[in-house]
C-alpha cells in the first residue's frame, strides 16, 4: 500500500455545518427554514419583477381557449392526390391516420384526423379517419370510396 492509496472508512467523516458563530439556541432559526425565498440560493418568485407590474399582468389578454376543444390533425384531399401522384403515398384499400403520418402528410392532432375537401381529388380511396366534413365524404363517395369515422380517446 503505498500514501497515495490511504482513506478513511466509509461514514468516517461528517461534513460539519458552520452555522456563523450563532449559539445552539439559535441554531434553528439559521438556514433556509424561515429565511424566506431570499436564503435559498438561486430561487426566486417566478414572475416577480421587484414590485414593477409583472408582464403577464401587463399584456392585454383575448379570447377563449378551451381546454376541452378536440386537436384534429387537418388535411385536404388535394394534397392526399397530390402524395399519390408524386409516390409518397399508395392508393391501397384503406387510409388510416398511420399511413398519412408515415407518408409525412400530418404530423400531429391528439384526436385523429379530419378529412376536408379543398383540392381536385380523382382517386378511388377508402379511408378511416375521426372527423371529415361534408364536401370531403360526397367528393370520396362520388368516386366510390368511402369515409369511416374511428374515434380516438385524447390523452389528456
Amino acid at each position: 500500500m503505498k500514501l497515495n492509496q490511504l482513506r478513511d472508512n466509509p461514514g468516517a467523516k461528517k461534513i460539519h455545518t458552520r452555522l456563523a458563530g450563532v449559539p445552539p439556541r439559535a441554531w434553528q432559526d439559521l438556514g433556509p427554514r424561515r429565511q424566506g425565498a431570499k436564503a435559498r440560493a438561486g430561487v426566486s418568485i417566478h414572475g416577480f419583477e421587484g414590485g414593477q407590474m409583472p408582464l403577464y399582468m401587463r399584456l392585454p389578454k383575448r379570447g377563449f381557449h378551451n381546454r376541452f376543444a378536440n386537436d384534429f390533425a387537418v388535411i385536404n384531399l388535394g394534397r392526399i392526390q397530390t402524395a399519390i401522384d408524386a409516390g409518397k403515398l399508395r392508393g391501397k384499400e384503406t387510409l388510416t391516420e398511420a399511413d398519412l403520418h408515415a407518408a409525412g402528410l400530418i404530423s400531429h392532432g391528439r384526436n385523429g384526423v379530419r378529412l376536408l375537401a379543398k383540392g381536385e381529388f380523382k382517386t378511388k380511396l377508402n379511408f378511416e379517419v375521426a372527423g371529415a366534413s361534408r364536401s370531403a365524404i360526397a367528393a370520396v363517395e362520388k368516386l366510390g370510396g368511402s369515409v369511416r369515422r374511428v374515434s380516438r380517446k385524447s390523452s389528456t
